[in-house]
C-alpha cells in the first residue's frame, strides 16, 4: 500500500477535489485526501494525503498556513474575490498610511466572518450552495475565532496591496480582503493568492501538476512521496521497543519513557527503523500513552 503525503503547486483554475481525482487516477489509489481547501483561483501548496496517511489528515490540516495575497480596491463582490459578480465600485483608494493602520486590527486573535460562498457546513449543506439559490434565504454563518502570527504589507501602488501572511487553519484571506475594504471604506476583494506553506509542507516540496500526470508512477513516488515517518515533526517522538510496537498494533497502552517528564497532549510512536507506527494520548492510567491513530 502507497502511504505518505505528496505536495502539489496546485494551479489556477481547477479544484482541490480535481486535483485529488488526479492522483488517484495517477497513482491508482482511491484513499487521497488533501489538507486544506484552495479555491480555484488560488495557486500553490496542496498537500495530498495518501493511503493510511489520510488518518492524519484532521492533524496536518490543522497546522499553520503562509500565503502571498494581491488585494486589490475600489470594488466589491459576492464571492469576496476576483471571480464573483461586483456588488459595488467607487473611485476611493486607501493612503499607504490608512491601509498600514488597518492592516493592525487582523493581527493576533479576532472573530472572522467567513464567506458566503465557502465549503463551511450548514445544517448539513455546503454555504456555497445555500449562496446560490435564488430564493434569497439568509444564509447561517457563524463568526470563528482565528488567529494570524504575522501579517506584512510588502507592496502597494494605491490599487493593489500585496500581504504576506501566516494564518491559523480555518483563516479565509477572501474575508480578510473584503473586511479590509469594509474598514477603509473602499471596498475590496482578494484579485489573487498564492499559498508558500501549509504546516510543515512548503513549495520545496511541491510538484507542478504536469509532473503529477506525465511523471512515471514508480520514479513520483521514490523522488517525491514523503514517508509518514516525516510527518508531524514537531510532536514529541517514542522510539518503541519491537515488544511495544506489537502492543501499540493492538491498541494497548505503553509505558511513558523517563524522558518525557509528563505525557504530551499528542506524541509520535516509532519503531527501531523511524517508521510511524501510531499517534498517541496520554493514557487513562497515569504514567500510560495510549496509541489513538494507529497505522498499519
Amino acid at each position: 500500500m502507497i502511504s505518505g503525503v505528496l505536495v502539489l503547486d496546485k494551479p489556477q483554475g481547477p479544484t482541490s477535489h480535481d486535483m485529488v481525482a488526479v492522483a488517484r487516477r495517477v497513482l491508482g489509489e482511491r484513499r487521497i485526501g488533501h489538507c486544506g481547501t484552495l479555491d480555484p483561483m488560488a495557486t500553490g501548496v496542496l498537500a495530498l494525503a495518501i493511503g493510511q496517511a489520510t488518518r492524519l489528515v484532521q492533524f496536518l490540516a490543522a497546522e499553520e498556513k503562509h500565503y502571498d495575497a494581491v488585494v486589490a480596491f475600489g470594488r466589491t463582490t459576492n464571492s469576496y474575490d476576483a471571480t464573483g459578480q461586483t456588488l459595488s465600485e467607487t473611485p476611493e483608494r486607501p493612503t499607504r498610511d490608512a491601509l498600514e493602520a488597518a492592516l493592525e486590527r487582523f493581527r493576533g486573535s479576532f472573530a472572522q466572518m467567513p464567506p458566503a460562498y465557502s465549503a463551511k457546513m450548514i445544517g448539513g449543506v455546503r454555504a456555497y450552495e445555500l449562496a446560490r439559490r435564488d430564493d434569497g434565504a439568509p444564509i447561517d454563518l457563524k463568526p470563528v475565532t482565528v488567529a494570524v502570527s504575522h501579517l506584512e504589507l510588502t507592496a502597494f501602488d494605491g490599487d493593489r496591496a500585496t500581504l504576506s501572511m501566516r494564518v491559523s487553519a480555518g483563516f479565509y484571506v477572501r474575508s480578510l480582503a473584503h473586511d479590509l475594504g469594509t474598514v477603509l471604506r473602499t471596498g475590496a476583494y482578494l484579485d489573487s493568492l498564492r499559498r508558500t506553506r501549509a504546516g510543515d509542507f512548503g513549495l520545496e516540496h511541491a510538484i507542478a501538476a504536469d509532473v503529477l500526470v506525465q511523471t512515471d508512477r514508480l520514479q513520483l513516488l521514490s523522488q517525491h512521496l514523503l514517508p509518514l515517518g516525516r510527518l508531524l515533526p514537531a510532536l514529541p517522538a517514542v522510539v518503541l521497543t519491537a515488544e511495544e510496537v506489537v502492543r501499540a498494533r493492538r491498541g494497548m497502552d505503553i509505558p511513558v519513557p523517563a524522558i518525557l517528564r509528563w505525557p504530551p497532549a499528542l506524541s509520535r510512536l516509532m519503531d527501531a527503523q523511524g517508521e510511524l507506527v501510531a499517534l498517541a494520548t496520554p493514557g487513562k492510567v497515569p504514567g500510560f500513552l495510549h496509541p489513538s491513530v494507529v497505522l498499519g
